[in-house]
C-alpha cells in the first residue's frame, strides 16, 4: 500500500511551517512507519493468502451443489471472497467521511487512528482461529479489518499537510510509498520461509496460512506504535457541527463545487472507473491463480513479491515516459496493457507457473505507474484553495468507491461457475475508463482550473 499525496480535508491554520524543521523531520519519519506497519495486510492478507485460503474454508461449508448460505442467501463458496471485498468497501464508504470529520472537528487524529489501526489489526490478527468450516468468522474479520485500514489511511493522509511544507509533499509521500513496499516484499520473504518450511516447523499447510495471516495483524500493530508516539495533534477552531453531517455535508459540497469544474470532475469518474479494475485484479488474483489455475502457495507468494519490486521499476520507468508523452498518453497506454493482461490470464493455461509470473512481472510494471501519474495528473486539476477538499474526494475514489469491481467479478463467478469468465469481466472497466479518459481535454481542464499548463501533460 502506497502513501497516498491526497491532502485530506484539513483545517486551514494547521500547517506544516507552525512547526520547527527538526520536529517537522521527527514527525516525518515517525509518518513512514504507518505504511511500513499496514502494507503487511494489503500484501501478505488480501492480495496472497485470504483469497484461496478463505475459498477454500467456505468450500468446506458448502453444501452438494457448492453454496454457503449466509443468512440464508444462497452464494457460491467461490464468490464468497470477491462479495466480503465489496462489502467491506461499502462499510469504509459509510465511515470515512464520518470519522474524518470527527478528525477536523477535533483535532484529535491521532487517536483515532489508533483506533482505527488497532481494530483492523486486532481483526487480521483473529484470524488465526479461521479453520474448519467458519467462513462466516472469516467474513466478519475481512470486513472489520478491511473497514478499517481504510478509515485508518484518511486519518493518516490527512497528517501530511501538517507535516510536510508544499514544496516537499511530494518527496515524503513517495518515502511513505517505499517504506510500504519496502515492508510487504520484507514480510512476504518471511511468510514464504515459514509456508514452504512448514513441515521442518512442525506446522500443517493450515497453520502456516493462518500464522502468515495473524502476524501480518501482529506486524501492523506492533509499528504503528511509531507513528502514535512521533505524530502530534494541532488544535483547531470549535465547531458545533456534528461528525457525520460535516462529514457527508462536506463531501456533498465539494461534489456541488465540482460541478463549477466538469472537466475535473470528468477525470475523477474515469480514474473511478479504471481504478476499480485495478484494484479488483489485485485483491482476486491469486483466488484465480489458485482456484482456476492449480498454482500452489509459493508460486503466488513469489509472484507477489515479483510484483512488488517491479512497481518500483514500473512507476519511474512510466514517470519518464510521461515526461516525454504526458501524463495523459502514458496513463491511456497502461490501461491497454491492463486489458492485454486480462485477456492474457482469460487463456493462461493451468499448472503453468511461468505464464503466471510473465502476467505478474507485466501487473508491477504497470501498477505502481498508472496510480502514480494518476494522482499526479489529478493534482493539476484541482483548484487553487481546494486542495484539501478535492483530494479528499479522490480519496474516497482511491479507497472508499473500488466495491464495484469485487461485486462484477464475485457475480461473474455466481453465474457462470467460471473463474475464467470473471477474470474476463474486468475488461470492461479498463474499456470504459480509458473512454472516458480519452474524452478529458487535460489542457483545457488544468487551464479550467485556473493553473498553470505544463508543456508535457
Amino acid at each position: 500500500m502506497s502513501a497516498e499525496t491526497a491532502d485530506t480535508a484539513e483545517p486551514a491554520e494547521s500547517t506544516a511551517g507552525a512547526a520547527d524543521p527538526g520536529e517537522r523531520r521527527r514527525e516525518q519519519r515517525g509518518w513512514y512507519f504507518y505504511d511500513f506497519a499496514c502494507s503487511v495486510y494489503s500484501t501478505s492478507v488480501v492480495t496472497v493468502f485470504l483469497g484461496p485460503y478463505l475459498t477454500s474454508v467456505a468450500k468446506a461449508a458448502a453444501d452438494a451443489d457448492g453454496y454457503v448460505r449466509p443468512l440464508g442467501i444462497p452464494i457460491r463458496a467461490g464468490s464468497l471472497f470477491a462479495y466480503t471485498i465489496s462489502a467491506s468497501l461499502v462499510v469504509a464508504v459509510i465511515l470515512m467521511p464520518i470519522v474524518g470529520a470527527a478528525a477536523d472537528r477535533t483535532g484529535r487524529k491521532k487517536p483515532l487512528l489508533a483506533a482505527a489501526a488497532y481494530v483492523g489489526a486486532t481483526a487480521t490478527a483473529a484470524m488465526f482461529f479461521l479453520d474448519g468450516t467458519r467462513y462466516l468468522l472469516g467474513a466478519f474479520l475481512l470486513i472489520v479489518a478491511n473497514a478499517a485500514i481504510s478509515v485508518s489511511m484518511v486519518l493518516y493522509n490527512a497528517y501530511l499537510p501538517q507535516i510536510s511544507e508544499p514544496d516537499e509533499r511530494d518527496a515524503v509521500s513517495s518515502r511513505g510509498w517505499a517504506f510500504g513496499y519496502t515492508s510487504g516484499a520484507l514480510v512476504l520473504v518471511l511468510n514464504l520461509i515459514l509456508y514452504t518450511g512448514h513441515d521442518s516447523f512442525g506446522l500443517s499447510e493450515s497453520d502456516a496460512v493462518r500464522i502468515c495471516l495473524a502476524s501480518a495483524g501482529v506486524w501492523w500493530g506492533a509499528f504503528t506504535v511509531v507513528p502514535l508516539r512521533r505524530l502530534r495533534d494541532r488544535k483547531v477552531a470549535p465547531s458545533g457541527r456534528g461528525a457525520v453531517g460535516s462529514g457527508w455535508g462536506q463531501l456533498m459540497a465539494t461534489l456541488r463545487d465540482m460541478r463549477r469544474h466538469p472537466l475535473t470532475l470528468s477525470f475523477l469518474l474515469a480514474y473511478l472507473v479504471y481504478n476499480d479494475g485495478v484494484q479488483t485484479v489485485i485483491s482476486q488474483a491469486s483466488v484465480y491463480g489458485s482456484e482456476e489455475l492449480g498454482l500452489d502457495q509459493t508460486t503466488l507468494i513469489t509472484a507477489v513479491l515479483l510484483v512488488q519490486i517491479l512497481a518500483v521499476a514500473g512507476a519511474l520507468g512510466m514517470g519518464r515516459l510521461a515526461r516525454v508523452y504526458g501524463a495523459k498518453r502514458t496513463i491511456l497506454a497502461s490501461l491497454v496493457v491492463w486489458t492485454a493482461i486480462l485477456v492474457a490470464g482469460y487463456f493462461l493455461p493451468a499448472d503453468a507457473p511461468v505464464f503466471f509470473y510473465a502476467l505478474a512481472a507485466a501487473i508491477g510494471l504497470v501498477l505502481g505507474g498508472s496510480q502514480t501519474l494518476s494522482r499526479s495528473l489529478y493534482s493539476h486539476l484541482v483548484p487553487r484553495g481546494k486542495e484539501a477538499e478535492y483530494f479528499s474526494a479522490y480519496e474516497m475514489s482511491d479507497r472508499g468507491l473500488s466495491w464495484l469491481g469485487p461485486l462484477v467479478f464475485g457475480l461473474a463467478y455466481q453465474l457462470t461457475g467460471s473463474y475464467r469468465d470473471a477474470i474476463i469481466s474486468l475488461v470492461i472497466f479498463f474499456v470504459v475508463g480509458s473512454v472516458l479518459l480519452a474524452r478529458v481535454p487535460v489542457r483545457l481542464a488544468v487551464a479550467a482550473a485556473g493553473n498553470p499548463v505544463p508543456e508535457r501533460i
